[in-house]
This record gives structure tokens, C-alpha cells and sequence, in this order.
């Protein structure tokens, strides 16, 4: 039956389901069956019991080489330049750069891998515990959270389910897949809470996955569906959320408590690593400004455009690192190892410029991803919860689909909500172009810009290193690995 074994440190399930700091009391199943759980008065014995599902979908999202790095680095936000032997990799990420990137991409493999672990550990769940209404309900909408990045990265993948596991799936279409996410969260959304759970889902995360697959909905379907997007938004926006004060404390280290933020991933560099943006993008030397428990590997960077986007008042572009680099104790940083060609020379300066993706970018060119906090004496992985889905995103999401209703007065006054908290002069007037800037300048580093881009007829533009993309590269190739492994498997089209 149940246990309960107190613990002074977090393992990972209790993160999930409890927050990512505290002293809590874990509860551990042991031989327990459906009927035990579909009785108990305990709700805590169904959150022990789906955290095996939550702790794949944490897995690994905020690392390298996996689903947040393709959707990154294909867009005009970031890239990982090549200096000398240093991130060559292959490679893989000056293709995923320049959008020429193949089917057998190690990255692509490991995003496919990391979604479908995540299904097939909620499909176990179904299997094993078929009569427990409000376990079922929350596994499934989170399934079709696993889906909405399917449908967005790779468009035509198989849907499997707790009545279709074994053998080799075959694809489906992306509008069979859109049908499936729009049917597992509104068959299902009645049955989750409307309270603020963060770390698990919940009425208002879930009305946002429906937000965010209607927004797109002419992407992947080819039918609009901007009146749906913005009920949804309206629903999510009514809930129990409101704009921090700080834009920053919805990433800070201790962010469990952000009034913004609707569904995270509750990273902790102890029980729950994974979160790797600290060693992604900043300077080797970098480790003595944060004093880090490893060194970073200097690798991605922003583009020089998209930060000169920002306006100067703008309290957002506080993302970007940029400038001198400091020790913790306030001496300035010396990369002796600097390029002789580099302007800078060997004091340590994060520049907007990168003089080139490759093969020899210099070492300390490109302002690097700070919108994270990275607080003194982190390890490798961060303990920042990652956020999902959070208001901010949620009003900019009300705010285009209101705008390509032509309910521009809508759009104006909701598009201002967000620029106000970012220190801006309140708009007069709203374009389409305007919505799609804000987004960049909101959503920077958070897995956003690569579907915006898209969506708005910006995908296939050149930008620097980067010509014009095949229009086939909206969505990624089914992973090479996968097709070999499963002869049921068809590619998308153009590769």
C-alpha cells in the first residue's frame, strides 16, 4: 500500500509536483492498483503516480541538441557559431542556421526521441490505471501537449495512443494530428483544476495549449481559426494570472512564486537537471563571473539584427549579455586566447557583431542569452523553472488573433498591456508587422520565434548567413534514424 517517507531534499517526482524549494513530505507507491487509487481520499496518491509522466516532459527541453535547440537556432534569434574546431560539430548547426540541414541530424533524432519517450511513458500510465477518471483526464491532455511540438516541429507524425502501442506507426497528417490535440484537451479539460498548480497542468494551461494549436491553426490545417485562439486566450487571461511587475522574476532562480508564469518545468540543478543554458551560451571565462561549478562552452549567441531590434528604453533587451565582462570580484575578464584579428583584443566583450559563422568566429563575438538568471555557484544545470506557457504570451496571443479579426482597437489595447511593462510609449496605432516584432521582443529565447516567424510570412526571408529557405523547410524532416528503424514511416515532403 502507500508510504510515506519524509525527506529533506527533493527527489524528482516530488519537484514536479510540489514546487522546487522547501522541505516536503514525498509519498511513494508501492504495490498500489487502481482500485486503491480510484478509492483513496488522498489526492497526493495520484500526483505520486502521474510524476513519472511530468519528469519526461522536463527532461530534455532546456538542454543542447534537442527540441529547444532546433526551434532556436533555425530561427533569426541565435546561432552557434563556428570558431575554428570549436562548435563545429558536424556541421549540424551551421545547416540548422542556414536551414540545409538532413534528415539524419543527430538533433532532430533526439527531439523525436525526447517527445515520444514522453507519450509512451504516458501510455503506460493509461494502460495500467484505465479507471481513474482525473488521472486519465490530466495524462492525456499532457499527451497532446507532447503533440502540439509534434505538430509544430515535424508536422506529419504518428499518433499513438494507449490503444495503439507495439508494432511500427504510421504517419499521420498534420490535420489528423491538429484533430487529435483539439479533441484530448476539450474532452478532457473539465476534469482538471482551476487553481494555480504551475508544475502540472491544469483548466488555464490547458485553454492555452488550445491558444496556442488555434493560433497556428492555418499553418497546419490550412483553415483559420483566429476567433477560437482568441476565446481561449480570453478564458486563460480571466484566470487567476496577472503581468509581473519585474519581466525578470518570471526567470529568475526562484521563480516558483511568479504570478505570470501558467505552466513550467521545475528544473533544480540537483533532482532535476537538464536546464543547460548556462554552459550553452556564455564565454568560457565566464565561469569566474558567476563563479560556476564548470566552465560554459561558448556557444550560442544572438544575431546582430534581431538585438538591435530593441529599443534602448525597451527594459527587455536586459536579455541580451552585452559588453565588458567582469569577474564576481569586479576585475575585468582576460581571454588570452583572443583572436589577433579581433577588434576587442583580449579583454573579455560580448559585441553585437559576430564577424562570421564560420569557420572562424571570433570567441567572444555575439551578445549571449541573459535572460535566464544565472545565479552565483550554479552547477551545470540551472534551477530556474522553465516556462511553458505564461500571460504574457497569452495577451500577445489575444492580441493577434483579435488583429486579424480587424478588431484592431482590441489588438491596440492589448499589445499595450505588454510594451507598458516593458517601459514603452503605449502605441497609437497596431500593425500586423507591429505584433509580430513584440512577440520576437517578449518571447526572445523562449522557443517562440521559429512558429511566429512562420506564421507570419517570415520563415523563408534571408537573414544574415542565411539565403532564402525552400519553402518546404516549415517543418522539419521526420528524423533519417527513425525511417530506417520504421519502414512504415514516410518522409515529409522535399526531403
Amino acid at each position: 500500500m502507500l508510504k510515506y517517507i519524509s525527506k529533506i531534499c527533493l527527489v524528482i517526482p516530488a519537484v514536479f509536483l510540489l514546487g522546487s524549494c522547501g522541505e516536503l513530505e514525498q509519498e511513494v507507491l508501492d504495490g498500489v492498483t487502481a482500485e486503491d487509487i480510484a478509492n483513496s481520499t488522498n489526492p497526493q496518491l495520484i500526483n505520486v503516480l502521474k510524476a513519472s509522466a511530468y519528469s519526461r516532459i522536463v527532461g530534455s527541453w532546456g538542454g543542447h541538441n534537442s527540441i529547444w535547440s532546433i526551434n532556436e537556432v533555425a530561427s533569426d534569434e541565435m546561432a552557434i557559431p563556428q570558431k575554428g574546431a570549436d562548435w563545429e560539430d558536424g556541421g549540424q548547426w551551421l545547416r540548422m542556421h542556414r536551414h540545409t540541414w538532413q534528415a539524419s541530424e543527430e538533433s532532430f533524432n533526439n527531439s523525436w526521441n525526447y517527445c515520444y519517450t514522453a507519450i509512451g511513458e504516458i501510455n503506460n500510465l493509461i494502460i495500467s490505471y484505465p479507471d481513474v477518471p482525473a488521472l486519465n483526464a490530466e495524462l492525456k491532455v499532457l499527451r497532446a501537449l507532447v503533440y502540439l511540438w509534434l505538430i509544430d516541429s515535424f508536422g506529419n507524425v504518428p499518433i499513438v495512443t494507449e490503444e495503439s502501442t507495439g508494432g511500427n506507426p504510421t504517419n499521420n497528417s498534420r490535420a489528423e494530428v491538429f484533430a487529435f490535440i483539439e479533441k484530448s484537451v476539450k474532452d478532457n479539460i473539465a476534469l482538471l483544476p482551476k487553481t494555480d498548480t504551475k508544475t502540472t497542468l491544469n483548466y488555464y494551461s490547458a485553454q492555452a495549449m488550445l491558444a496556442k494549436l488555434y493560433l497556428n491553426a492555418q499553418v497546419y490545417t490550412g483553415t483559420a481559426k483566429w476567433a477560437e485562439a482568441e476565446a481561449a486566450a480570453d478564458l486563460v487571461i480571466a484566470g487567476p494570472y496577472s503581468l509581473t511587475t519585474n519581466f525578470f522574476s518570471n526567470f529568475s532562480t526562484r521563480n516558483g512564486g511568479s504570478t505570470e508564469n501558467i505552466l513550467t518545468l521545475p528544473y533544480d540543478q540537483n533532482n532535476a537537471g537538464g536546464f543547460n543554458l548556462v554552459q550553452m551560451t556564455l564565454h568560457y571565462l565566464s565561469q569566474n563571473t558567476y563563479n560556476l561549478q564548470e566552465q560554459p562552452w561558448n556557444g550560442y549567441a544572438s544575431l546582430e539584427e534581431f538585438y538591435n531590434s530593441f529599443d534602448a528604453k525597451d527594459v527587455r533587451k536586459a536579455s541580451f549579455l552585452e559588453g565588458p565582462q567582469f569577474a564576481a570580484d569586479g576585475t575585468r575578464l582576460n581571454d588570452i586566447s583572443a583572436e589577433a584579428t579581433d577588434p576587442d583584443g583580449q579583454p573579455l566583450t560580448f559585441t553585437p557583431k559576430i564577424n562570421q559563422l564560420a569557420p572562424n568566429a571570433f570567441r567572444q563575438a555575439g551578445v549571449r542569452v541573459g535572460k535566464f538568471e544565472f545565479a552565483t555557484g550554479a552547477g551545470s544545470s540551472l534551477s530556474n523553472d522553465y516556462p511553458l506557457f505564461r500571460l504574457g504570451d497569452i495577451i500577445l496571443v489575444k492580441a493577434e488573433a483579435a488583429f486579424r479579426q480587424n478588431k484592431t482597437a482590441v489588438a491596440l489595447t492589448n499589445i499595450n498591456r505588454v510594451r507598458t511593462r516593458a517601459g514603452l510609449a503605449a502605441l497609437t496605432t497596431v500593425t500586423l508587422d507591429d505584433l509580430y516584432k513584440e512577440r520576437g521582443f517578449e518571447m526572445f529565447a523562449e522557443a517562440s520565434r521559429r512558429t511566429d516567424q512562420i506564421r507570419f510570412g517570415k520563415w523563408n526571408l534571408p537573414w544574415w548567413e542565411k539565403g532564402a529557405s525552400q519553402p518546404f523547410r516549415a517543418i522539419f524532416p521526420i528524423p533519417l534514424q527513425q525511417i530506417n528503424a520504421n519502414p512504415n514511416l514516410k518522409q515529409n515532403p522535399g526531403y
